[in-house]
């Protein structure tokens, strides 16, 4: 039941991002569930654009901040950083997981628990200056989603 319940929640966060008129799709959104005390989380997700697009950034009332930060290794030191806007190149998937581009939310509003899910918007800006919203349920969880079998 629970595998059908988490199914479940993953679909509807997919289908969210996949409106007609949305300027990108959003594949296998998901954020981290935290342990007592924790005040911050990641959200991954694959984005790819419909049309050449920069991703500005995201929202959500979950958290107090939300950056789009970068980890990589220098050396033997791994290091995060807040990262700038990201540039989407049309039909070119973006994929901001664990140990690259992710979502960093901090001072977090309750406890991220596994099988809720998180309110989130990632904000776009179009090569005409334009700026667009998404809006998804991005579904807690503690490991992320497994890939479909092919």
């Amino acid at each position: 039941m629970h595998k059908l319940l988490a199914g479940l929640t993953l679909a509807a966060a997919v289908l969210s991002a996949h409106a007609a008129n949305a300027p990108a799709s959003v594949d296998g959104a998901w954020a981290r569930s935290i342990v007592p005390g924790q005040q911050s989380s990641g959200a991954y997700m694959t984005i790819t654009a419909r049309e050449p697009l920069t991703l500005l950034g995201g929202e959500s009332p979950a958290a107090g901040i939300v950056e789009i930060h970068q980890m990589k290794m220098e050396g033997d030191i791994m290091k995060m950083r807040a990262a700038g806007d990201l540039p989407l190149a049309p039909g070119k998937p973006l994929q901001l997981g664990p140990g690259g581009y992710h979502f960093m939310l901090m001072d977090l509003q309750d406890p991220f628990k596994a099988g809720t899910q998180v309110p989130f918007t990632l904000r776009f800006r179009d090569a005409k200056g334009k700026v667009s919203t998404l809006q998804l349920r991005v579904p807690v969880q503690a490991m992320p989603p497994r890939e479909p079998r092919r």
